[in-house]
């Protein structure tokens, strides 16, 4: 993953990704056929740490004010610690290559998923509205974590989520919960 940060998918090198996980180049096509398939290989793994960094912050708490902002904080945190994995992974010129792009729509969904399960149990709301609701609280997750990645010395990561989890919560808490 070092060297696609570093270099970016087009001009990393298979010669160097070999050298640098301490193994022979043969031994690196064992497992991937190609450079397209240990990329996909490195994007389902980030993809994957999303996933359940949101999982982890929807089910830390019961109460909904809270899951927000753990929400808005998983988002913040794995762009915090996976600045260059998150550029390749949501910035790449590959972005619209179709199984990068299936993975990405993947992830999307599954966020939104769990997010809209949650508002569906506690606003009442249909399949559809639910839905939307989650993934647009999707897109404003990852599209200010990475205006925020752009402007990192501007605003402090903690400022940053509280100031996007407010916003946030001040929409979505107009809901009247279910019960």
């Amino acid at each position: 993953m070092e060297v696609f940060v570093a270099r970016g998918y087009h001009a990393a090198a298979m010669d160097e990704i070999a050298e640098r996980a301490g193994v022979s180049k043969p031994v690196l096509y064992q497992h991937f056929p190609g450079k397209q398939e240990l990329y996909l290989a490195l994007l389902d793994e980030s993809i994957e740490a999303l996933v359940d960094a949101v999982r982890d912050s929807l089910r830390s708490t019961s109460d909904n004010r809270q899951r927000v902002a753990a929400t808005f904080s998983a988002y913040y945190g794995y762009v915090a610690e996976h600045k260059g994995t998150f550029r390749l992974v949501f910035e790449s010129d590959l972005t619209s290559e179709p199984a990068v792009r299936q993975r990405l729509d993947k992830v999307n969904e599954a966020c939104a998923n769990m997010i809209s399960q949650m508002i569906k149990e506690d606003a009442g709301l249909g399949d559809d509205e639910a839905k939307l609701l989650g993934i647009s609280l999707v897109g404003m997750a990852q599209v200010s974590a990475r205006y925020w990645l752009s402007t990192l010395d501007t605003i402090p990561r903690d400022a940053a989520e509280q100031l996007v989890a407010r916003l946030a919560w001040r929409g979505i808490s107009g809901w009247p919960m279910n019960g």
